[in-house]
């Protein structure tokens, strides 16, 4: 195109407006986001694929990377067992809280849920090797490291413990297929068009068990309904079937570390063999062989020792050592505070790092709180409810238990869950606190006794037999003697 034909179609028709809409498309180009936008250094990242196809991609690696790092990672391990031990500890305890239709508790009926309970949780499962306690911990750690666990309702096979025909089974979730999708079913659950489950397709046998499987045979499949079945699961998305590990995001970070100290400890090992050499310069002059010193030469190290058999122009050099690191630790706390982040833990409890201020510790504590109250809360809607409501069931078709007519059911079907308490980073002042609270009207004495891992009906009838009770009388309110809990003793003084 010459130059008079740029010119004229310059000013032909409709040239103003393909000039005004370019513009448009430039300003819009360039007010777009910039993290949107794919270059050499920032490669585009992410996807349209919806939840179960971002799982059914990992497939079963995410599970089996975090299972690798549970055997072998001490970081892992010690992760686990801070979130297990703060959101589990030594067993939730269950308080049933039945009552009349007016409110009024029935303590003979809930004396017997209490006892009954315990004697059945005693042994839970079905195959009566693991505790309840135990089994909660370990339902716990799949439930995070695994991604999800599956807890089957075993109903009428039997009289199980106390009587109660009923029992639990944990199921690992490698024996529901992830890859089953035939028949409607998607990633091994059948749902309707809302989404709910309608049954689970579940191995016979776990598929990692090579005994009787005939090499490369899969087990056979069951089906099991949803009704017999709970599905406790770690979602992130919306219309997640399946459930991811805690570690997901922090998998490779972790292997990261563990691998890095690795190689810092054979650096080490190889430093501390102290390695000496002989350096010869532009002077030296070998050794006569008719001299003394013909033959190989021994060097002995030794406190002390002097070097007298170098020939002329040999000088000793030692090999420079500059191991252990010394941005070892700088190096592994941050990696371990990045961790704590991706997972939930504290950094203290994993590290075993517990230096720092009475404020900056108590601020990680109720952070970590926060987090294992999440959980705790999800188990205790998605499986100590229905366990108890199925337990309260089977005891009462089992004719273990007499319902007075005038039970307000819901109250029957809903007791009390208690976490574990959580520690204390200084007594007094938390005690003192709770003590104040209790004297404001802003809590009670049962629900501090609780939060303390107790049962308040025995705290009560303890201190009732105990000679040297010292509550204050009712009705008494002394000035207790406080420090500030938010004010750490060093800037106190």
């Amino acid at each position: 195109m010459d130059a008079l034909t740029r010119i004229l179609s310059w000013f032909a028709p409709g040239a103003a407006a393909s000039r005004l809409q370019a513009k448009r498309r430039l300003a819009h180009a360039h007010r777009a986001y910039e993290a949107a936008k794919s270059s050499t250094y920032r490669p585009r990242r992410g996807g349209v694929s919806s939840a179960d196809a971002v799982v059914y991609e990992a497939g079963d690696r995410l599970r089996q990377f975090a299972r690798y790092l549970d055997e072998n990672s001490d970081l892992a391990v010690g992760i686990l067992d801070d979130l297990v031990t703060n959101i589990i500890g030594q067993g939730i305890g269950v308080e049933p809280m039945a009552a009349r239709a007016d409110g009024t508790p029935l303590d003979e009926l809930n004396r017997r849920l209490r006892d009954l309970w315990l004697k059945w949780w005693d042994r839970p499962e079905v195959t009566g090797e693991l505790p309840g306690t135990e089994l909660e911990r370990i339902i716990a750690r799949t439930l995070l490291r695994d991604g999800e666990v599956f807890v089957q309702h075993v109903l009428g096979r039997g009289p199980g413990a106390a009587g109660v025909p009923y029992a639990l089974e944990a199921i690992e979730p490698d024996l529901v297929p992830g890859d089953y999708q035939s028949n409607g079913y998607r990633q091994g659950v059948l749902k309707d068009t809302w989404g709910r489950p309608l049954s689970y397709a579940v191995y016979k046998t776990h598929p990692g068990d090579s005994y009787g499987l005939g090499g490369s045979m899969r087990p056979e499949v069951k089906i099991v309904p949803s009704s017999s079945l709970l599905h406790l699961k770690l979602a992130k998305r919306l219309h997640q079937t399946r459930g991811v590990s805690v570690f997901h995001a922090v998998l490779t970070r972790l292997d990261d570390v563990r691998d890095y100290e690795e190689s810092e400890r054979i650096a080490a090992r190889v430093a501390a063999a102290m390695t000496a050499y002989i350096k010869r310069g532009p002077d030296y002059q070998p050794i006569d062989v008719t001299s003394t010193t013909q033959g190989e030469r021994a060097f002995e190290m030794a406190p002390g020792m002097i070097w007298d058999q170098l020939a002329p122009g040999e000088d000793v050099g030692v090999i420079a050592s500059d191991r252990p690191n010394t941005g070892l630790e700088a190096f592994r706390s941050a990696m371990l505070r990045a961790c704590a982040a991706g997972t939930g833990a504290r950094f203290s409890s994993i590290a075993r790092d517990y230096r720092g201020t009475y404020s900056s510790q108590r601020q990680e504590l109720v952070e970590g709180a926060q987090h294992y109250r999440r959980i705790f809360d999800y188990l205790a809607r998605q499986f100590y409810l229905p366990v108890w409501r199925t337990f309260v069931d089977a005891a009462t078709l089992a004719g273990r238990l007499a319902i007075p007519a005038d039970t307000d059911p819901d109250s029957l079907y809903r007791p009390e869950l208690r976490q574990p308490a959580l520690p204390w980073i200084d007594p007094k002042k938390e005690i003192e606190a709770q003590s104040l609270a209790v004297q404001s009207g802003f809590r009670s004495r049962w629900q501090v006794i609780r939060d303390l891992g107790g049962d308040p009906q025995v705290v009560d009838k303890q201190l009732a037999a105990d000679p040297l009770d010292v509550r204050p009388p009712e009705g008494a309110t002394p000035e207790p003697t406080m420090s500030d809990p938010g004010v750490d003793d060093e800037e106190a003084a």
